[in-house]
């Protein structure tokens, strides 16, 4: 019997995702997710799906986190996040692997 594919793509995104503590955003559903920023000429964050006990988050955002990410991202128009600051975010890839969501966002050249 042929193994079903481990990795799936996904097209339903978090209409909403907020930061909850250094380096973590919660989304609508309550489940977490852990960032990193990878800059390469073109700002990327790579955010992973990972449930944290609300007891184990701070309140509170590192300096770092505050300056460098937006505190909030929303969903516009189906493939693309807009942050507080009017910036658009591009998802270059959203996959489910094993149970857990990964998603890479860009920002945008002309926001």
């Amino acid at each position: 019997m042929a193994e079903l594919p481990s990795k799936v793509h996904l097209t339903s995104h978090p209409k909403c995702l907020r930061i909850r503590g250094p380096s973590v955003y919660e989304y609508e559903n309550y489940r977490t997710w852990l960032h990193l920023v990878m800059d390469t000429g073109v700002l990327h964050v790579h955010l992973r799906q990972e449930d944290i006990p609300s007891g184990h988050i701070s309140l509170t955002t590192s300096p770092l986190t505050s300056i460098t990410m937006p505190w909030m991202w929303m969903l516009h128009s189906g493939r693309q996040y807009v942050d507080p600051m009017g910036q658009f975010w591009h998802i270059v890839h959203h996959v489910k692997e094993n149970g857990v969501q990964e998603m890479i966002l860009e920002l945008m050249d002309d926001s």
